[in-house]
């Protein structure tokens, strides 16, 4: 599993020229799926992103978690972050989990994250045409793969 994570001051997700889910303070994260993804993956994960301390105290310095500050969150699928580009100029997207597997996975990690959390996760739609709106605050964006943990 891969995710890219943003800290945000906004974001909203559209499809069809229509919000689908939007935020104030908080997290966009795209996750990236593929088929060798486990439980321990998504777990693994959720864990990193809510504990994550990439928000500013009162000093300025890094030290807060999105539960911290009580920022929202966003998950939105993003096969994408599974490319392999080694060859020509064509991505190719072997790598990434097919729909049967990814969206058990997805719909998974939301509902982890949204535990840990304490509330309700934004989501995308999974396999729609979306146009993904941010406001990066910092800008801070990390990414992070559970199959390298160092």
């Amino acid at each position: 599993m891969r995710t890219v994570i943003q800290r945000v001051s906004s974001a909203y997700v559209t499809i069809d020229e229509k919000v689908k889910s939007s935020i104030g303070k908080g997290l966009l994260v795209l996750a990236g799926f593929e088929e060798a993804d486990t439980i321990e993956d998504l777990e693994w994960m959720s864990a990193k992103l809510i504990n994550m301390r990439i928000f500013s105290d009162a000093a300025g310095l890094m030290n807060l978690s999105v539960k911290d500050v009580d920022g929202d969150i966003i998950i939105v699928s993003q096969f994408t972050l599974h490319a392999l580009t080694k060859k020509g100029n064509r991505p190719s997207f072997i790598r990434a989990a097919k729909p049967g597997v990814a969206i058990p996975l997805y719909e998974r990690f939301v509902k982890l994250v949204e535990t840990e959390l304490g509330k309700i996760v934004g989501t995308g739609e999974f396999g729609a045409d979306m146009k993904v709106s941010l406001l990066n605050d910092g800008p801070v964006t990390i990414i992070i793969d559970s199959k390298n943990r160092e």
